[in-house]
């Protein structure tokens, strides 16, 4: 049989466990050297491909790549940046073929969310109507497990364990001092339109009184004053209160509490922080002294203390990517099937891109409680599998130890190409 190269490349936001995807692809390719010649990573995504900016990941040592498994970050760089539509941007998608042509490239895995999924089908359609063949296979990514058809996205798991722990903790800080200081503590997580991460803050406590007392999710519309009453209920019950907050939060007209104006490179709405918003009506309203955070960057680079579910998914979707490569399957995304949740117990499965890209999955209305400030039992069900296991990442001098990666780039053959 043949053998041609294989291209891969992060897009997006980064999660603590979007390298043990690339672990999973690169390892599951070098198993099959006999279809598999070299594989090449994009130098910052998908712009590596357009600039022909790649890296030989040939060069780099079995050891090497299997750090990848513990390290945060995206080794081989990511970047926000979506194609456009195929008839009006043409000479973008014809360059990517060029530089494929030009390397040999017949595989392309591109690992990512939801955005990258559109980009990696555009490949496909294009690659079919240029007569060149090219095997596209999204491998999925995204903390905000918003991804349709996969039962959940690699890279969630993990931020919903850093963020259940960090509320249980940062609780008992603040019931330790409630008494004469702070009464409200208010936690902002991420998630534009989904609130799946403000959901697994709840995991925290599980009781009557047991914070977080609120949580507000992106799905269900922001009412202050019925906010304000339930903050100074808490604090009238328990002395204090704990907020876990998504930064989708809205009002009912779809306004965002936090909007800052812009956008990002995909079109996204760049939000500007809801927690000190949130904080500053607790303290116009109410008069309570508080304390706020962002969890922001944190929480999805907290590899010490990534889930190990999420570990061991996150490198099977990358295993399977190449496996259904090779078995002639394209522009497809392997999805993970829930068949059991106790015991937990899930497979691989292929998704067509098309019911993938540009969808979203937002949290299903009987995942959250009538009263729209916490989460149900069938919510806890499908959550707390997802948190189970630690994989500890091996530590050095006290710190977690990471990939040490030569990133040799391949030499150009054709002319540059401009943005």
């Amino acid at each position: 049989m043949a053998q041609h190269n294989a291209f891969y490349a992060q897009s997006g936001g980064v999660t603590a466990v979007i390298n043990a995807s690339a672990c999973g692809v690169i390892e599951t390719c070098r198993r099959h050297s006999d279809q598999i010649g070299k594989v090449y990573a994009g130098h910052n995504g998908i712009i590596g491909a357009l600039t022909e900016d790649l890296i030989d990941v040939s060069q780099e040592s079995d050891e090497a790549i299997a750090a990848l498994r513990h390290t945060p970050g995206g080794a081989f760089g990511s970047c926000r940046y979506k194609l456009k539509d195929i008839e009006s941007h043409r000479a973008q998608y014809e360059r990517l073929i060029e530089v494929f042509k030009a390397h040999d490239i017949r595989y392309f895995f591109y690992n990512g969310g939801g955005d990258s999924a559109d980009t990696c089908l555009k490949v496909s359609q294009l690659s079919e109507k240029m007569g060149y063949p090219l095997t596209a296979i999204h491998v999925p990514k995204t903390v905000d497990n918003d991804l349709p058809i996969t039962d959940n996205s690699p890279g969630f798991g993990s931020v919903a364990k850093y963020i259940a722990t960090s509320t249980r903790e940062a609780a008992l800080d603040i019931a330790s001092m409630c008494a004469t200081s702070t009464k409200v503590f208010v936690l902002e997580v991420m998630g534009r339109h989904a609130g799946w991460i403000a959901a697994a803050g709840a995991l925290a406590g599980n009781g009557e009184g047991e914070p977080p007392h609120l949580v507000i999710f992106p799905e269900i519309p922001f009412e202050r004053a019925k906010v304000m009453a339930r903050v100074e209920q808490a604090v009238k019950d328990y002395g204090y209160c704990v907020i876990v907050v998504s930064e989708g939060a809205r009002y009912d007209d779809g306004t965002f509490l936090a909007d800052a104006g812009n956008t990002d490179a995909f079109g996204h709405r760049q939000l500007g922080g809801v927690a000190p918003t949130l904080a500053g009506m607790v303290k116009q309203d109410l008069g309570y002294k508080y304390h706020w955070a962002v969890a922001d960057y944190l929480q999805r680079a907290a590899r010490h203390l990534a889930s190990k579910t999420d570990v061991e998914q996150a490198y099977a979707v990358g295993k399977k990517a190449v496996e259904l490569a090779l078995d002639g399957k394209n522009a497809m995304m392997p999805a993970i099937k829930r068949l059991s949740d106790s015991p937990y117990e899930w497979r691989i499965e292929a998704a067509p891109l098309a019911e993938v890209a540009n969808k979203e999955k937002y949290m299903p209305r009987d995942f959250i409680r009538e009263d729209g400030f916490g989460i149900t039992d069938s919510c806890r069900r499908y959550l707390s599998p997802l948190i189970q296991g630690e994989d500890f990442p091996p530590f050095e001098n006290g710190l977690p130890k990471v990939a040490s990666l030569k990133l040799a780039k391949v030499e150009r053959k054709l002319p540059d190409f401009t943005l």
